[in-house]
């Protein structure tokens, strides 16, 4: 598990060096996938699947 929770944390500081930079590249894309592939099989996984849907519904329920 501290394994996966260090490459999920360096995934996430080079994707946030990369949208600081000013544009994504396809290494840059790679690695934002690759970000999202490590943090699906996290214990985080279900909290951000929730948070997601939660907005979800938050945003289909305003009337414009």
């Amino acid at each position: 598990m501290v394994i996966s929770i260090s490459v999920v944390l360096l995934l996430l500081i080079f994707t946030v060096i990369y949208l600081r930079h000013g544009g994504l590249k396809f290494t840059h894309a790679l690695i934002c996938t690759l970000l999202g592939f490590c943090l699906a099989g996290s214990s985080v996984a279900p909290t951000i699947s929730q948070g997601i849907a939660a907005t979800a519904d938050m945003v289909s329920s305003v009337r414009p």
